[in-house]
Order: C-alpha cells, then structure tokens, then sequence
C-alpha cells in the first residue's frame, strides 16, 4: 500500500508533466497549425522541437533514363 507521501508526489509529478505538454502545444502551436493547413505531416522530436515533412517528397521520381541509340 502506498503512502499518502507517495499519492502526493505522484500527484506532483503527474501536474509537471501535464505542464510540460501544455508549454510544448503553445510553443508550437502556429507552425504546426499551419502545417496541417498545407497538408504536412508534424512529428514531434522533443520538447518544443518538431519535424515537418511535406509528403509530396514521397512521390517524387528518379528521372528515367535516356538510353542513346548509337549509329
């Protein structure tokens, strides 16, 4: 069985990382929002840190090669 000194740091740490989240989402919120408007995708990498990736970069493709005809 737990201790109330316990239930209590866990309370506390469980509002700090609430905090923390919270402080993430407002950092970020503007650039993520728009890039979902434009249709990125947002992966987030860390606190206050994300990585946005236009998937149209996915279908890009490698030219095709041109294969000369000697004569």
């Amino acid at each position: 069985m737990y201790s109330q000194g316990t239930k209590g740091l866990s309370r506390i740490k469980s509002r700090i990382r609430e905090l923390i989240a919270w402080a993430d989402r407002e950092i970020c919120m503007e650039p993520d929002e728009f890039a979902h408007h434009v249709g990125w995708t947002v992966t987030r990498t860390g606190f206050g840190s994300r990585r946005y990736r236009d998937p149209r970069f996915d279908q890009l493709r490698l030219p095709r090669r041109v294969h000369e005809e000697v004569t």
